[in-house]
């Protein structure tokens, strides 16, 4: 049992609770908090939506795979404590009555919470803000219009505090070199960042984590360190403050980031967090070996760095020693031709069919270099190793890219399923590479863009 201290609704609480108890269980069954819904209990539909505020942000997350250590000195709020104490409603709330944003009402209590967590934080991007919650009855145009009746008014002063007193915790090392020398000596324990991967396997494959460690504490893994060529990042970085930096320097991979999860999900999950999972659909991976990104490893006191791309050995495998823990990233500031492409059955909140990511270097009207990574397309992040070299050295003409075409059946031998067929897989892959020639020879060729 852990020991955990946070603030709910204004109140400080103390539980002993299993290291793998989610937030939601823990309202609706412990608490009687039952205005959280559960829809999906796997972070995809936003019925459990709540704001959890600490010393650097006040975001909205998914209750159902929260784990109550996770919580340590934040502080939560529910749909119950998102009005006054005194029962005034939120801004957020007053909207939704006055523009008709509530039908069945079950989604309500997710989307309040959403809307509440960007009118904290000033944002006007209610598509992205409210992307990770589903409505199936109102449809969203009364909810952004609440949304955006909202947006002037003042952000209440229960909504201001930012976190519980709470000292220490065993379970979260507060400095890498304490949580290096615990994983070096317990290095079966699980590694818990966002939790947005292994909260799925307590909420949906029921299992039962033994030994467990929470990074969250860990400021040494949250950094992002700029030099004048280089971005680093922590490895437990949430992918929302990693999409923030990449908006300055890398904007296409930006936009794919933009569409990873939902903004819950973001809030939550690492950059670390989904290269160390090893998914071979992970979609930071193609895009970092298109980059040619270098990983950080520490095992107790000893450091290495390497490759990317060396990372990934075969499925489920990745270079990684037991107790050897992903500190950080590093990718260049600069990539003017980086372009990174997401094919998904959904736009927005899907998991990747494929995922391409391209780099080439044309001088002189030849390519000089070519670096191009997909997901979905092995059972590992992998590069296009021989379309690569049919590129390289020749005129960056369309002949040329249509002479390459053949090679990516070479490259990969992808499987078929749910999401897509071995055949649909390489005809994207294809047709990715002919989009990235049309897009760098000035063409457009946005999928949000409609032209006559």
């Amino acid at each position: 049992m852990m020991k955990v201290t946070f603030l709910l609704n204004g109140e400080t609480v103390e539980v002993d609770t299993p290291a793998t108890q989610t937030l939601l269980d823990w309202l609706r069954n412990t608490r009687g908090l039952t205005g959280t819904k559960e829809g999906c209990n796997e972070g995809d539909c936003g019925a459990c939506s709540v704001v959890v505020t600490d010393e650097t942000s006040k975001r909205a997350l998914n209750a159902c795979i929260l784990f109550l250590p996770q919580l340590h000195g934040k502080s939560v709020r529910t749909i119950e404590g998102i009005s006054g104490p005194n029962s005034e409603l939120h801004p957020v709330q007053t909207a939704m009555v006055d523009h008709h944003g509530s039908q069945c009402g079950f989604c309500t209590p997710g989307f309040i919470a959403s809307m509440a967590a960007g009118h904290a934080n000033g944002h006007k991007d209610h598509d992205d803000m409210l992307a990770g919650n589903l409505c199936r009855c109102t449809g969203y145009a009364p909810i952004i219009r609440a949304a955006q009746a909202a947006e002037t008014e003042a952000v209440p002063v229960w909504m201001k505090e930012e976190k519980a007193p709470a000292g220490p915790a065993p379970f979260a090392p507060e400095t890498l070199d304490a949580l290096c020398a615990w994983y070096a000596a317990n290095p079966d324990a699980t590694v818990i960042a966002g939790a947005t991967d292994v909260g799925l396997w307590v909420t949906k494959q029921l299992r039962t984590l033994d030994q467990v460690v929470f990074l969250n504490r860990c400021m040494d893994l949250q950094k992002i360190t700029e030099t004048a060529d280089t971005i680093t990042f922590g490895a437990a970085v949430t992918m929302v403050d990693v999409h923030q930096t990449l908006k300055i320097y890398h904007p296409s991979y930006a936009e794919m980031v933009r569409r990873y999860g939902s903004e819950q999900v973001r809030g939550a999950a690492t950059i670390g967090g989904n290269i160390g999972n090893g998914s071979p659909i992970g979609d930071n991976p193609p895009a970092l070996i298109a980059l040619g990104a270098t990983l950080h490893l520490r095992h107790g006191a000893a450091t290495r760095s390497i490759p990317l791309q060396d990372f990934f050995i075969a499925y489920g495998k990745q270079d990684r020693a037991k107790g050897e823990l992903i500190t950080g990233i590093t990718i260049p500031k600069s990539a003017p031709n980086l372009r990174v492409y997401k094919l998904s059955k959904r736009f927005d909140q899907d998991i990747s069919a494929v995922c391409g990511g391209f780099n080439v270097t044309v001088l002189d009207g030849k390519v000089q270099s070519a670096v191009i990574a997909f997901g979905g397309m092995a059972g590992t992040p992998a590069r296009a190793t021989t379309v690569e070299n049919a590129l390289i050295g020749q005129p960056w003409t369309q002949q040329t890219v249509q002479a390459a075409l053949p090679a990516f059946a070479t490259d990969y031998t992808p499987m078929s399923d749910m999401r897509a067929s071995a055949a649909y897989r390489c005809e994207a892959a294809q047709n990715m590479l002919l989009r990235y020639f049309a897009e760098l020879s000035g063409q457009a060729t946005s999928v949000l863009e409609v032209q006559p």
